[in-house]
């Protein structure tokens, strides 16, 4: 029974959100987007694609259906979502089996309908260490990269783990490769090698990064960011990556009916095709949106911070000297300014807070009249290395306004 209650809020709750759009008053001049949908510019070269590239269903160790990923995704405004299912663990096998291991993205593509979200073929390579797990995605077969059992005890998932896992990591790697699949390291912080929470890459991934054989690593996963696989990222020139890892409902782990989102892969591809997605993942064009954090390398980031961050109007008023600058936020990201030129500001200190798809009002004091302002801000909510936020300035023309404009 308590199954059903919580199955029943929980419709209740998307029913709620998905048709829920409060107006709260910005400042003076704008109001706030607060719909559950993950909205980012696109940018002056590329299309900005929300990718969320590793989910679970039934189909292994997720207790939802295929379909309903596919719901949940076109809920959140996502361009493309991967269905990525454990090949080895296979915890309700007793309950569905399928030698099929393609099944839950066939349900999920045919889920689709007329939706114009991408749906990606994937698949997880679960190992113990030090392979760990390993997503594969862009496939075009999920069973020919995992060697088949008959399971001895299906009631047992871990017996059936123990059969298949006999086949090594390596050539499961192989066999994905072999479909020009982006295979990307899942969650390195997690698991009994590292106790502490910070990994280190293990000659495994080293070797096959060195090889090209992997190609991105998660650094967001869920309610966790690592720092270290950051870094682990920079050193081995692998493609950072953020994901759901959903295995339960959307609304019950991220609640974006009260403004949460799940941690998702913004993709700076030429075109909204997989293909052009694909070749973005392989090029390395992605920022990481995690809570309120952009994560990039700077070129990526530069790319971003430039479309979403855009200057309204620049004027001065009547007599005044004081630069009146509006600053429209075209993302969902709530942007934090740290002042760092030698301006300063009437009615703010040195942090400035730019609300998602909402227009701010900094009242600059320049001095002197001027033509054109240069401000030079630290994002903190940004960042591009270890520690390190983006430096991102807002460039503009000035004018007078007159009485009677």
């Amino acid at each position: 029974m308590r199954y059903s209650i919580q199955t029943l809020t929980s419709i209740l709750i998307l029913l709620v959100a998905s048709t829920a759009h409060s107006h709260n008053i910005v400042g003076e001049i704008s109001v706030e987007n607060d719909s559950r949908a993950i909205q980012f510019p696109d940018t002056a070269r590329y299309k900005t694609l929300v990718f969320d590239p590793h989910t679970h269903s039934s189909f292994s160790d997720g207790h939802v259906w295929p379909s309903i990923r596919v719901e949940e995704a076109l809920r959140d405004g996502l361009d493309a979502i991967a269905i990525t299912e454990h090949l080895e663990w296979q915890p309700h096998l007793a309950d569905i089996p399928h030698p099929d291991r393609n099944r839950a993205y066939n349900i999920a593509e045919r889920a689709k309908g007329d939706n114009d979200i991408m749906v990606v073929a994937g698949t997880e390579i679960t190992r113990m260490a030090p392979a760990g797990h390993i997503n594969a995605i862009f496939i075009s077969d999920a069973n020919k990269i995992m060697r088949h059992v008959e399971p001895e005890d299906a009631s047992d998932p871990r017996v059936y783990f123990r059969q298949v896992v006999k086949w090594p990591a390596q050539k499961a790697v192989e066999a994905a490769n072999e479909q020009q699949a982006f295979l990307f390291w899942n969650h390195p912080w997690w698991g009994e090698e590292f106790p502490n929470g910070i990994p280190v890459a293990p000659k495994f991934h080293q070797r096959n990064a060195k090889k090209k054989l992997l190609h991105g690593i998660e650094i967001a996963n869920g309610s966790n960011y690592s720092e270290a696989s950051f870094e682990i990222a920079l050193e081995l020139d692998l493609t950072l990556i953020g994901v759901s890892d959903i295995h339960e409902l959307i609304d019950w782990d991220y609640k974006p009916h009260q403004g949460g989102h799940r941690p998702v892969t913004l993709v700076l591809a030429k075109e909204r095709t997989q293909a052009s997605m694909r070749q973005a993942l392989f090029d390395g064009r992605t920022v990481v949106w995690f809570k309120n954090l952009l994560i990039a390398r700077k070129p990526n980031m530069d790319e971003l911070l430039q479309a979403s961050i855009k200057v309204v109007s620049a004027q001065y008023s009547g007599k005044s000297d004081i630069l009146n600058l509006e600053v429209k936020n075209l993302s969902d990201a709530r942007f934090q300014l740290k002042n760092e030129s030698r301006y300063t500001f009437s009615g703010s200190a040195d942090i400035i807070e730019l609300k998602p798809h909402a227009t701010t009002r900094i009242r600059v004091k320049t001095g002197k009249r001027l033509d054109k302002v240069k401000i030079k801000f630290e994002v903190l909510n940004t960042l591009i290395k270890p520690k390190k936020h983006a430096i991102f300035s807002l460039v503009s023309k000035t004018r007078i306004q007159l009485s009677g404009d």
